[in-house]
């Protein structure tokens, strides 16, 4: 599929921001009111990192990136 720069520069946006919401609805779930929020915010950070290159592999195998 040849898409042009300004697409795949949108589908990346669109996954970087729904990686985002994921990562911070992870946070959000993990944290526990009695417990410091670091451990919450670096549970949020690795889903978001996850889900970022999960979005990226997938669509890089589909040929879309």
């Amino acid at each position: 599929m040849k898409l042009s720069l300004g697409v795949k520069l949108l589908i990346f946006v669109i996954c970087f921001l729904l990686s985002v919401i994921v990562g911070i609805v992870a946070g959000l779930i993990s944290h526990r009111p009695s417990t410091p929020k670091g451990p919450a915010f670096l549970y949020g950070g690795g889903v978001f990192g996850g889900s970022l290159t999960l979005c990226l592999v997938v669509l890089t195998s589909l040929g879309v990136l």
